[in-house]
């Protein structure tokens, strides 16, 4: 397999003797709307533009087409990774605050097998290195940029994409941490989102340099079996180890404004039935503070359906008759196929499959 080689890693190879500000001015470069490539960087000396040039990918992945919603608030990009040609999606969305949200992918596929999920019947390929991650912004943030029609800026990110964050834990962490420093999005704007990979998440907790973000966790069901059926990754005592879990993560960070998130598909007669709604208030008490986010099911499979508007809503009202901190996520981007468990490529697929593929769902 044909490994990505890491921007920074390559920049001190080409120039070992190199003082640290011109790595820096690399990197603020890659950030510039001002920049289109390592030749514009004029506060480089020359030679060291043309060695990036000839060395070193501008960006670690291309457009392979973009598609815009009906509303005009939700785009999704095909991807193609510059190394080995390999596809992710990547979503930019109109949000709360008027201004964008991307949803960027950690991995080419998914291990973790969720049944509700179409990137779940891809599998898993390999992880996506630092810059791959990092340049799905980019690419956004280049792609508002060259729109003037287009008003708003990317304020925000969110790991939601295909794959699972913390199963590839070190390069999502350092995406985090370039972010921050050379995208200027601070920390609460960013949440990642895991099924909930419990060594990760106590590693985490012993991180100094684990970045001050939002953590989403896949619930889906407090019920372990319902669990355990819908999402293979689960296990008997999952739940229990969970709650565990979240008492060290409000001890060790201990903030009136920090929660939790855990994100809950609504799917019909699987769970969103009154047994496992009372399961689910247990679930959140015992937590404490938690924000249930409720996400109706968007991806057109054979296994399921989603839940009913009136479901949904009976539903929503048990939790908040119980004092229940709950949260309903807007859908978009559904006509394009760039909802919440939609995304997928299909190996070796062409853009003309991957629109016929969208204008079904």
């Amino acid at each position: 397999m044909i490994l990505p080689v890491d921007r920074i890693v390559r920049f001190r190879e080409l120039f070992p003797d190199a003082p640290p500000f011109r790595l820096k001015q690399m990197e603020m470069a890659l950030f510039s709307p001002v920049f289109g490539g390592f030749e514009d960087v004029s506060n480089m000396p020359l030679a060291m533009r043309e060695t990036l040039k000839a060395e070193l990918a501008w960006f670690s992945v291309r457009s392979v087409h973009v598609f815009e919603s009906a509303r005009r608030d939700t785009y999704k990009a095909v991807v193609e990774t510059i190394v080995d040609n390999k596809r992710i999606e990547t979503v930019l969305m109109r949000n709360a605050r008027g201004q964008f949200t991307v949803c960027v992918s950690s991995q080419v596929g998914c291990a973790m097998a969720c049944t509700f999920c179409a990137t779940g019947t891809m599998g898993f390929t390999r992880n996506l290195s630092t810059d791959e991650i990092v340049d799905q912004v980019r690419f956004w943030i280049d792609f508002l940029g060259k729109r003037p029609d287009i008003d708003g800026q990317v304020s925000n990110v969110v790991f939601m994409g295909m794959g699972e964050p913390l199963a590839n834990y070190v390069n999502v962490k350092q995406a985090l941490k370039t972010l921050i420093d050379l995208a200027g999005i601070g920390p609460t704007r960013m949440t990642v989102s895991t099924v909930g990979l419990l060594p990760a998440l106590r590693e985490l907790l012993k991180d100094d340099s684990w970045p001050p973000v939002r953590l989403a966790v896949s619930l889906h069901s407090a019920d372990p079996v319902t669990r355990r059926q819908i999402m293979p990754s689960s296990f008997d005592s999952f739940l229990d180890e969970l709650a565990l879990w979240a008492d060290a993560y409000f001890r060790r960070f201990d903030s009136r404004r920090r929660h939790l998130t855990f994100e809950y598909i609504m799917l019909s007669g699987v769970n969103d039935t009154d047994h496992h709604a009372e399961a689910l208030i247990r679930f959140a008490r015992r937590i404490g503070k938690a924000r249930i986010n409720l996400i109706p099911y968007n991806f057109t499979g054979n296994l399921y359906r989603g839940s009913a508007s009136e479901a949904l809503h009976r539903f929503e009202r048990k939790l908040q008759s119980a004092g229940v901190d709950v949260t309903r996520r807007r859908t978009m981007g559904d006509d394009i196929a760039a909802a919440c468990g939609q995304l997928v490529t299909a190996k070796g697929s062409s853009v003309e499959e991957t629109e016929e593929r969208c204008c079904l769902v």
